[in-house]
């Protein structure tokens, strides 16, 4: 029987018991991903359907997936304007706030500046448009005020800095559009660090240890899930206040560029810092990942920092990914000029989801297969939105 499948019933909270709750990290990094597609044990659900769980204490916690958006990004499906199905959905996710990336990148004719600020401004007209779903967040408040409401609160994030390198002046400007979350580097090298695809990582510079000085001084969260090791480990240790690593993986589970190792991990919880398991095929080593991987990463990351420090960041549009028609010629079509401009991570070439949470409802399925895999209601509650909740406190 395949351990990476879990056990949908009828009432919807029931995990296959092949694998152990709380996992040490040695079992966890020994168990190759072969071994947990045909290793024994566990009922079976045949992939790639969509598993759908509820959890009793879902409706009433803030959810937060930090790092998000109403729709897909980086992959050919819909732009804005959002079209009343996509509307729909997002009221019907449950999910409180979403960590929003809108910086833009240069093109020709157009810096990464104005890209920026032309992003921004869409986003800010789509919440103004759809008032009685989407919020733009400037505050913790505002996201409690966001889940009395049933709004989708939109929090802006930077995934680069590249918008703001050669001013840092310009981090008043952004914040006052509602900036509130910055990624220094985006897998390559600017001038602030060195990204996790960078061939050699220097480590911040001193304009990005300026950069952080500044961005903590006006309450914007530090965003590390990009950054290359010593980046990453050098802006844990600049910064005076807790950072985030909003959407990575477990590099102890599945060996990638994009996680993030036991070292990095306890040092950013030690900090007061929270870690972000991600929806992506950066999780196991071929194919499309399982709902089992992801929990895989997520009981890891809870093993070595704390259930005060881990979340959710999907890296996934709310609108579920549609795959039909030409999607794959197109969603290669995009792979290819991510590879040319070097900004490709190695399994990109893999569709970006997992089809058993490509549905509105994935955090409360996530919550449920957690439940069922023994950990308590306060525990779920933290992992599904609690713990960035309390960083936000922290840092705004």
């Amino acid at each position: 029987m395949r351990r990476r499948r879990f056990l949908r019933l009828a009432g919807g909270a029931a995990l296959a018991s092949g694998l152990g709750c709380g996992r040490g990290a040695e079992d966890a990094a020994s168990r190759t991903a072969g071994e947990r597609a045909t290793g024994a044990a566990g009922p079976v659900l045949s992939a790639p359907e969509e598993l759908h769980l509820t959890w009793p204490g879902y409706d009433e916690a803030i959810v937060v997936d930090a790092l998000a958006g109403p729709i897909q990004f980086n992959i050919p499906q819909q732009t804005l304007p959002l079209d009343p199905v996509a509307l729909d959905r997002v009221r019907a996710s449950g999910i409180t706030a979403v960590n929003l990336t809108v910086n833009g990148r240069p093109s020709e004719g157009e810096t990464a500046f104005d890209a920026t600020v032309d992003r921004m401004a869409a986003w800010a007209q789509e919440a103004e448009a759809h008032g009685d779903t989407l919020f733009l967040a400037r505050s913790v408040s505002d996201l409690r005020r966001a889940k009395q409401e049933g709004w989708l609160a939109l929090i802006f994030g930077f995934q680069d800095g590249v918008p703001f390198e050669d001013d840092l002046d310009r981090l008043e400007g952004f914040y006052s559009m509602g900036l509130r979350i910055v990624q220094p580097t985006y897998n390559v090298q600017n001038r602030l660090g060195s990204g996790c695809l960078a061939p050699r990582d220097d480590g911040l510079t001193a304009l990005g240890r300026e950069a952080v000085a500044r961005m903590e001084a006006m309450g914007i969260l530090l965003d590390l899930s990009h950054c290359g090791p010593r980046t990453t480990r050098d802006a844990i240790q600049v910064a005076s206040g807790p950072v985030s690593i909003t959407h990575s993986g477990c590099s102890a589970v599945f060996e990638h560029p994009r996680s993030k190792d036991d070292e990095t991990l306890r040092l950013l919880a030690d900090r007061g810092g929270v870690v972000g398991i991600y929806l992506m095929p950066f999780l196991n080593a071929e194919g499309p990942p399982a709902a089992e991987d992801v929990i895989v990463h997520v009981e890891h990351a809870l093993d070595v920092c704390g259930e005060d420090h881990v979340g959710i960041g999907s890296d996934q549009g709310i609108v579920p990914l549609d795959t039909r028609g030409d999607f794959r010629a197109r969603f290669d079509e995009v792979s290819a000029q991510r590879h040319a401009t070097g900004i490709a991570a190695p399994r990109e070439d893999t569709v970006p989801f997992v089809p058993e949470l490509n549905h509105p409802r994935r955090m409360e399925t996530i919550a449920g297969l957690l439940s069922a895999r023994g950990h308590s209601d306060a525990v779920v509650e933290k992992v599904i939105g609690g713990n960035f909740m309390r960083l936000f406190e922290e840092v705004w």
